[in-house]
């Protein structure tokens, strides 16, 4: 049996709560498993700041690299949002997925059948149900460029001067764009062999070498289906035949926005489950899409589903536990179909709504029911 080290980084707001629930989880696998999972708890974001005075430590950071997963809760609050920007919780993460090599997220959509009654789509449209994979390029583009503030010159064409001017630059290279490719590709075979590439290359240079580049690599995977779809179309086709999708790759901040809508789909943000992943064999970091909602913060109502997902994905990537991810999975689609829910779920019966503690337990249940 094998032993495993994973670094959990609670975070802010909801993040101590929904990552509790993840690891009592792991807990109860490690136990029927056989296996063996060492918890190292270090901090990050607004905690971190409020600790040390920095949102990402250098002994967190190397915890991180020293483990073979890292679980995260959630960083950040309006706490501080008057930080300046290299001072802010949000720079614990881009700062981790640099320092980790992290430039793959995978974030999935999926609409359970059970949860139907949820999506803000019309039932025609979500009745086949819904499983989309978004992979993000994570650690270049806008995020990641030169950036600035000044004071202008110029003015605008009635005369009135410009004042302070603000830049933001995106930059992509073929190496970054082809190594995100590839792993959706990759993604796109072991699911319904079929890709997306979303961009804005009528406008975007960096779009344009995007496209030059799938042309390439593309022939490498000639059992993918390949197509091309602007940003601004890509919106609205999520809500239009949100069950066409399949695989879809883009830049980091395309990906950044059309993965929370693809949340809503779902029903709840608080349904989706991430995994950031870089080169084989380097720790990856997996998270819940939704945010540290600090207005119900120590409330125990906070909904733990997409971070217990996230730990399978863990389990899945990082550990090698397929057969344990799938089983995880299971308990919670089950969970569900027993129809248990967390307050932003519920539809109905309020007898069948429970907080963080107790619907953790239901899919600890449901898991040792296998």
């Amino acid at each position: 049996m094998a032993e495993f080290r994973i670094t959990v980084i609670p975070g802010d707001g909801i993040g101590p709560e929904v990552t509790d629930s993840a690891c009592e989880v792991l807990k109860l696998v490690a136990k029927t498993s056989g296996h063996t999972f060492t918890f190292n708890e270090v901090m990050a974001g607004g905690i971190a700041i409020d600790t040390c005075q920095q949102p990402l430590p250098e002994e967190t950071l190397e915890a991180a690299r020293q483990s073979d997963a890292v679980l995260l809760g959630a960083v950040g609050g309006p706490k501080w949002d008057g930080l300046p920007g290299n001072m802010r919780p949000e720079a614990a993460l881009l700062g981790l997925r640099k320092g980790l090599g992290l430039y793959a997220n995978l974030r999935l959509a999926i609409l359970f059948p059970e949860l139907k009654a949820a999506s803000p789509l019309r039932p025609d449209l979500v009745e086949d149900g819904v499983d989309i994979l978004i992979v993000r390029e994570l650690t270049g583009g806008i995020y990641f460029g030169r950036r600035g503030l000044a004071e202008s010159a110029e003015t605008l064409e009635d005369g009135t001067p410009k004042g302070m001017e603000a830049f933001d630059i995106e930059t992509y290279s073929e190496a970054e764009i082809e190594r995100i490719l590839r792993s959706g590709f990759i993604s796109a075979m072991e699911r319904r062999k079929k890709l997306t590439v979303v961009d804005k290359a009528n406008i975007l240079e960096t779009s344009r070498l995007w496209r030059k580049v799938t042309e390439r690599v593309k022939m490498d995977y000639p059992e993918v289906e390949v197509d091309f779809m602007y940003v601004d179309n890509a919106s609205m086709q999520l809500l239009k035949r949100p069950t066409s999708f399949d695989v879809i790759v883009t830049s980091n901040m395309f990906g950044d926005i059309l993965s929370d809508e693809a949340g809503m789909i779902t029903g709840s943000i608080g349904m989706l489950p991430s995994a950031s992943l870089g080169a084989s064999g380097k720790p990856g970091m997996y998270e819940p899409v939704h945010g540290s909602a600090p207005d119900i913060a120590g409330q125990g109502i906070a909904n733990p589903l997409a971070t217990i997902l996230s730990a399978a994905m863990m389990l899945r990537f990082s550990l090698g536990l397929s057969k344990e991810a799938d089983r995880l999975e299971r308990a919670v689609k089950q969970t569900l179909a027993d129809g248990w829910r967390t307050v932003d779920l519920a539809q109905g019966d309020k007898k069948m709504v429970l907080g963080t503690e107790a619907i953790t337990k239901k899919v600890m249940e449901a898991y040792l029911d296998e």
